[in-house]
């Protein structure tokens, strides 16, 4: 009996690492800008994107970033915005190479008129 909820807990456990960051409707009012907004807008805050690697199913590097953009859009709606500035994605160093560490993105978040 033990042994069925543990293996039952860790299925779900497992299911919860294996999913990919879907766009929400909100998310997608949100926008990448390459230059820093004006004035007229607010800067909300920073925000992280993620996507873990682990036993998540995702083929490619490419997909991996899609879905932390994604939900680093999602995060930023969330917040009130609708513009991101300023995006990079930390380095993950050598021990990538070997692990499937998280994806991340990281942003500057603002509500823009």
């Amino acid at each position: 009996m033990r042994i069925k909820i543990l293996f039952g807990v860790s299925v779900l456990l497992l299911a919860g690492c294996t999913t990919t960051h879907q766009l929400t409707s909100a998310g997608a009012n949100v926008r990448f800008v390459d230059t820093q907004p004006g004035n007229e807008c607010q800067r909300l805050g920073e925000v992280t994107g993620t996507q873990s690697n682990w036993l998540n199913g995702v083929s490619n590097e490419s997909s991996s970033m899609r879905s932390a953009a994604n939900d680093l859009r999602n995060k930023a709606a969330e917040m009130g915005g609708n513009v991101i500035y300023g995006i990079n994605s930390p380095s993950e160093g050598l021990l990538a190479s070997f692990v499937p560490l998280d994806s991340k993105m990281v942003g500057q978040v603002y509500k823009c008129p």
